[in-house]
């Protein structure tokens, strides 16, 4: 039994079954119902395509500020040039996601090649990727093409795409995680960057192809978004960074790097998105509900250093 709870996957389950239980006693009425979990799926699809790259980059020892402002970006972008230039709309997707590339491209290069620090390199871009964002944002960009907005508002067995979406990429990511070598080398660069090196590992490489692959997913989860709101905005995205971060040391990620797993991102996300659900229907002010997610924010980092200190000492 001792063994289950150090395990904090498997831990935040049973807080999560728990949750659920006790969620479905006060509120019988609104929260066990299908309509409301399909929708805290749907809500919560889009931070956790975006937490699994952040899960690889935690577990490699590192993370991004942009991911926020690269959802609202590559989005952003595909949504003016199907509006404005009548790009056709695979085209506007792919010039999304290869914004987003480069994106990856620059921290991963400066913060790998470089030696900028992973928040200041992160925090800046975060700033000028959102300023990209407004620009070919503007406004707000509406009446998409059809076959874009059916990328993410159409529904399979009566719940929509993006939370199909979600749950293949966890499942992807999770297998390849376990399965080959490429992804388990970032285990030990986060473990200790320096035995890495000198085991042959080509450190700085894999650096660079962790923040690719994280912007990367943040671009597809920004097409996914604009796609279900049959919009582009500005705004998109906003505090999605803090709330990944906090998903995923939930999950079981350590700011310290060298540990994880793919499905603790997922765990992390459900628990954040049941605690807003819970919220809205006991009709909490939204400026409880910052108040409380910040100290979930800050409870979350104080367990990461509880185990990590128990870890040390043993």
């Amino acid at each position: 039994m001792k063994q289950l709870f150090q395990d904090r996957v498997t831990s935040l389950a049973i807080t999560i079954v728990l949750l659920c239980i006790v969620a479905s006693v006060v509120f019988p009425q609104q929260f066990p119902t299908f309509g409301n979990f399909s929708q805290v799926l749907l809500n919560l699809s889009i931070d956790t395509i975006v937490a699994v790259g952040m899960m690889l980059l935690l577990i490699s020892g590192a993370f991004d500020l942009s991911v926020g402002s690269v959802v609202a970006f590559s989005g952003g972008l595909a949504a003016h040039l199907m509006f404005f230039q009548n790009v056709p709309v695979p085209l506007a997707i792919l010039a999304g996601l290869l914004s987003a590339v480069l994106v990856g491209l620059i921290n991963g290069y400066l913060i790998a090649y470089q030696g900028i620090n992973p928040m200041i390199q992160t925090l800046a871009m975060m700033g000028i990727v959102r300023g990209g964002a407004l620009m070919v944002s503007g406004a707000g960009i509406q009446n998409l093409p059809y076959w874009f907005n059916a990328i993410g508002q159409a529904k399979l067995l009566g719940i929509q795409m993006p939370v199909w979406y979600m749950l293949l990429t966890v499942a992807a990511f999770s297998f390849l995680v376990n399965k080959t070598v490429f992804f388990r080398r970032y285990y030990y660069i986060g473990g200790n960057e320096k035995a890495a090196d000198l085991s042959g590992i080509r450190v700085r490489r894999m650096k660079l192809y962790v923040f690719v692959l994280s912007a990367t997913l943040a671009g597809v989860a920004g097409i996914l978004l604009t796609s279900r709101l049959g919009a582009a905005m500005s705004t998109l995205g906003r505090g999605l960074e803090l709330r990944v971060i906090t998903a995923v040391i939930l999950g079981g990620a350590s700011l310290t790097g060298g540990v994880g797993k793919i499905p603790g991102a997922l765990m992390g996300a459900l628990f954040m998105g049941l605690v807003a659900n819970i919220m809205v229907i006991a009709r909490v002010s939204g400026y409880w509900q910052e108040i409380i997610l910040g100290i979930i924010l800050i409870g979350a980092v104080w367990i990461d250093l509880v185990v990590q200190r128990r870890t040390k000492a043993k």
